[in-house]
């Protein structure tokens, strides 16, 4: 029988760091996708190289579950942990220092790249000792505080951030010092949660003993993960149903703060910084959030079955926001806040079914190997159809570009009819 994992540290509350961990863990994932995409367009980088160079930036989250054995064998989780809190604070520093740079969007591109490695394995640690810091109790009991600060960073980072990059950019005439503000302010950050977490995370005797297992062990496994994994029934359908589910998303995330800055020339709204910060990072994330709750709660009572295609129309038809506020481009702020809240909400709903299905499929031997290597599929689902997203939004303009992601949607509800889901999975138990 398996042994339940006892905190090292009993004395010391979660509290103390599992809020401050998964708040760290989001906030680079912000830096790299959203941060990143908003500054290039306000510094006049065009939105073909943008989208294309910025969805490369996914590539070490497609390709994590190929380095993960050897966070597992080379030193503890915890040592990962502060480790990469470290490393990510130091890129953070070097981004604020290159933005100065005549070449700054190679250089800086360069940067998030090797801060998007700290940041995906950063996760591969921090989710590791989340399981062996904490019991099977507390792990259920602290999973929704976890989400929560998670996605606190979320606004954090596409919001508070943002408004602050404006702002100092008004004040002091000059956007690019805006942006060295805020990668300054996130480096210190940094440096403090990889001091405080030094201090205060636990230390539980399952992190240091599985450190200590051998390269041949940890090979064999890592063989044994993948074949698995290709041998499961119906794992070709699981595959297409991973890449094809957010295909309309991956596009339109890579030019939502395009259209929303670009002028009514450009075929955009024409909003400020702040206001993209208020309207994507704040409002669109509190609807997030909504969606994700309401969606959760409906796959609780229904099971992820009854709930799968509703889930996908409701990611699919709230695309339609954007096509009216290209076609439209409404002068009223309220529109703009209403359609992005509406779009996230729909997202956020229709998001519960996708990562239902991939604990679902992942059920078995290698949960939690499985689990990263589904999430390494959704990952490349998001990073091949994001390059071509700035190409198609200067061809077409951002209506016909709209329009296309609205096309893409017959590729999320095609690929819920690929995959076949127990009823009785995610159905919350009667009493």
């Amino acid at each position: 029988m398996t042994q339940k994992t006892i905190p090292a540290d009993t004395g010391r509350s979660p509290w103390w760091w599992v809020p401050t961990l998964y708040f760290a863990e989001g906030l680079p994932y912000m830096a790299v996708m959203t941060i990143s995409t908003i500054m290039y367009k306000v510094l006049g980088i065009d939105n073909t190289s943008l989208a294309f160079y910025t969805a490369w930036l996914y590539l070490p989250w497609v390709i994590k579950p190929f380095w993960s054995p050897f966070v597992d064998i080379i030193r503890s989780k915890r040592w990962w942990v502060v480790t990469m809190q470290w490393a990510i604070a130091v890129a953070m520093a070097l981004i604020a220092l290159t933005i100065p740079a005549s070449g700054f969007f190679r250089l800086t591109l360069a940067v998030f790249w090797l801060m998007a490695f700290a940041s995906a394995t950063h996760d591969i640690a921090a989710d590791g000792f989340y399981m062996l810091a904490l019991s099977e109790h507390r792990q259920s009991l602290f999973v929704g505080i976890r989400s929560l600060f998670y996605r606190v960073s979320m606004i954090v980072g596409q919001g508070g951030l943002v408004v602050v990059a404006a702002l100092a950019g008004e004040h002091w005439n000059d956007d690019r010092l805006g942006w060295i503000l805020v990668f300054a302010i996130l480096s210190a950050f940094f440096i403090l949660m990889a001091i405080y977490h030094t201090a205060i995370l636990p230390r539980p005797a399952a992190d240091a003993t599985r450190a200590a297992r051998t390269f041949t062990d940890t090979l064999e496994e890592f063989v044994n993960t993948f074949v698995d994994f290709f041998r499961k029934p119906g794992v070709l359908c699981a595959i297409l149903f991973m890449l094809l589910y957010r295909l309309p998303e991956a596009m339109l995330v890579k030019m939502i703060q395009p259209f929303l800055i670009d002028g009514p020339g450009a075929g955009g709204l024409g909003l400020s910084v702040d206001q993209v910060g208020w309207v994507y990072g704040t409002v669109g994330v509190a609807g997030l959030m909504l969606g994700g709750i309401v969606g959760g709660l409906c796959a609780a009572r229904g099971g992820l079955r009854a709930w799968l295609h509703p889930m996908a129309w409701s990611m699919s038809l709230t695309c339609l926001t954007f096509v009216y506020l290209a076609v439209a481009r409404p002068e009223e702020l309220w529109q703009a806040y209403a359609c992005v809240f509406a779009e996230q909400f729909g997202y956020g709903f229709g998001f519960t079914a996708y990562m239902l299905y991939l604990i679902y499929f992942s059920i078995g031997r290698f949960k939690t190997a499985h689990y990263s290597i589904c999430t390494g599929f959704m990952a490349l689902g998001m990073m091949l159809p994001g390059m071509a997203a700035g190409w198609l939004a200067d061809t077409l303009g951002y209506a016909g570009f709209f329009i296309v992601c609205m096309a893409c949607c017959a590729a999320t509800i095609g690929a819920c009819y690929l995959v076949k889901v127990d009823p009785s999975f995610g159905k919350k138990e009667k009493s």
